[in-house]
């Protein structure tokens, strides 16, 4: 039997994900191992919410997740685990391979960071080919920059140095 563990924070973006592995034939011989990963908290939080009431926070957020993702693979007939991650994902990892097996594959069905969404939008270099002809039609990648107002005190600074010249020519 094979062992698929997936890190999951959103259940339609790891539906996307999930889905086309879950179709192989071979799927239904499958044990998924599903490990939701909440939202980071600030470390400022805990000023206003106990130890406890954010784990009871995490518990419920995965109850959540895992009712949404469970159904559509638990129609295929496969074995799914459900594990909420409370450690590191590296050492979670490594505690996995030891309970499942080091041949376990692992897939990463979060979703990515907004800030990153971007950057992953443009081919790097070493994606595109060294001699590549691209048609005239192909759309072209455009990315928008906004870029915050400057809170510069040019304006004040303008009319206070006016201000001290005119006082000072004036005595």
């Amino acid at each position: 039997m094979d062992t698929v563990i997936v890190y999951v924070d959103d259940a339609e973006y790891a539906r996307q994900i999930i889905e086309p592995l879950a179709q192989s034939p071979d799927s239904r011989a499958t044990h998924w191992v599903l490990v939701a990963c909440a939202p980071r908290m600030t470390h400022r939080i805990s000023k206003w919410v106990s130890h406890s009431a954010r784990e009871s926070w995490r518990a419920k957020w995965a109850d959540k997740l895992f009712a949404q993702v469970t159904p559509w693979l638990g129609a295929r007939n496969a074995q799914i685990s459900t594990v909420l991650a409370k450690t590191p994902l590296p050492e979670l990892l490594e505690q996995l391979h030891a309970k499942h097996g080091t041949q376990a594959q692992l897939v990463d069905a979060r979703r990515p960071k907004q800030e990153n969404q971007a950057a992953a939008a443009l081919p790097t270099v070493a994606e595109q080919p060294a001699l590549s002809i691209q048609p005239v039609s192909a759309p072209a990648v455009t990315v928008t920059i906004k870029k915050k107002p400057s809170r510069t005190w040019a304006l004040p600074g303008t009319l206070a140095s006016l201000f001290c010249m005119v006082f000072v020519a004036a005595e």
